[in-house]
């Protein structure tokens, strides 16, 4: 018995690339954004979902949104997969970070470091997978949707590639793509990743 998982990312924000967003509020989908959500949807009416899961943050909501109209079927928030909890250095524009020996460190040892105030990237990891363990049982043969954060992405697909957590930078993981996982008693297997459709 497996369960298929596509884990996708939130689509576009003006502060993709240039604002550690973290759970900061108020942020939310540009016009690029709706785009690649509606595509995401139309992708995703290819699959046979039984459920879908969301961050309950707006930008994962907002992705979510228009592939739950489209399949008919209600985005659930899941606060297991929301992202990192980031700390002091939510918000900060990444040059800010630029001089602390803090995000350094953390961009070095993702296993053992923490934001100030924060949580680990392993405590993200326990997290989604925990979510994904919990959600295989009753969608066995069945498809589940997750709309999540890039790192949260990496840290689950690392887990089920069987790779430490300090290779987070071997995995590119877009705004609005798509990766799969199939997981069974077996195990797992990384049938997709990054897949980008809009």
């Amino acid at each position: 018995m497996t369960t298929t998982f596509f884990l996708v990312r939130h689509a576009a924000h003006d502060r993709v690339g240039t604002v550690l967003c973290g759970r900061m509020p108020g942020v939310t989908l540009g016009e690029e954004g709706k785009a690649q959500a509606r595509a995401l949807a139309e992708r995703l009416a290819q699959e046979d979902i039984a459920c879908i899961r969301t961050s309950p943050l707006e930008r994962a909501v907002e992705t979510a949104a228009p592939i739950a109209h489209r399949l008919g079927k209600p985005a659930e928030p899941c606060d297991d997969i929301t992202e990192i909890d980031f700390g002091s250095w939510s918000g900060l524009a990444l040059g800010e970070l630029s001089d602390d020996p803090h995000w350094h460190m953390w961009n070095r040892s993702r296993n053992t470091s923490r934001p100030p105030n924060g949580e680990t990237m392993r405590e993200a990891q326990l997290r989604i997978v925990r979510a994904m363990d919990r959600l295989r049982t009753p969608h066995a043969e069945k498809a589940v949707v997750l709309v999540s954060h890039g790192d949260v992405i990496k840290a689950a697909l690392l887990h089920h590639l069987g790779m430490p957590i300090d290779s987070y930078g071997r995995i590119e993981i877009s705004p609005a793509s798509i990766s799969t996982v199939v997981v069974g008693d077996w195990g797992a297997k990384v049938i997709r990743m990054n897949e980008v459709v809009a």
